[in-house]
């Protein structure tokens, strides 16, 4: 496990296309069929990663949370399956299914997408608005495994709330961090 910051592209960036298969319903879907009307937080996360384990309750929350908000929610792995056969798209069924996300778990299997959001841990956040401009790239929050801070999401959810009221999102924002996504040779 290397730890790994969130790189942080710029704010503005616009969402970038993807058609990815959602593991549990087994649909292809792309970013304008998962897109929210007042926005869509596309999350880059895995199923081994201890970081990722630590929030899944908060991602869950959020999930139940925001379900019938304008925000839309997807989250997507792209760890080599080869690798860390953890993050293969049937586990990543067993373990959504297992949580209960109310959010698509697509994989990346070509490793593409991430790369094309500037993906670079698990988590990595990416909060768009109504037009598909990047308003948020930050942290959950700043709970980490064994750093005894709460696990409130506070920071995803600020972001999140200004979106759905239509107000700015502030751009002193903290980058996530984790495991770098797991490359393939």
């Amino acid at each position: 496990m290397a730890l790994t910051p969130s790189s942080m592209i710029p704010l503005g960036t616009r969402a970038p296309d993807f058609s990815l298969t959602d593991t549990v319903s087994g649909k292809t879907l792309s970013y304008s069929e998962v897109k929210g009307e007042k926005g869509t937080l596309v999350m880059f996360i895995c199923n081994h990663c201890p970081f990722v384990k630590h929030i899944n309750p908060e991602l869950v929350r959020l999930g139940k949370d925001y379900q019938k908000s304008p925000i839309s929610i997807v989250a997507i792995s792209a760890n080599d399956q080869e690798q860390y056969p953890e993050d293969s798209p049937t586990n990543m069924k067993a373990l959504a299914q297992e949580l209960g996300y109310t959010f698509p778990y697509l994989y990346d299997e070509t490793q593409s997408v991430a790369r094309a959001y500037g993906a670079e841990c698990t988590p990595d956040f990416f909060l768009f608005d109504h037009s598909d401009n990047l308003v948020y790239r930050g942290q959950l929050d700043g709970s980490r495994p064994e750093n005894g801070v709460e696990l409130d999401g506070k920071d995803l959810r600020k972001a999140i709330d200004a979106v759905i009221a239509g107000d700015p999102v502030s751009a002193d924002q903290n980058p996530s961090v984790g495991c770098n996504i797991k490359w393939k040779e």
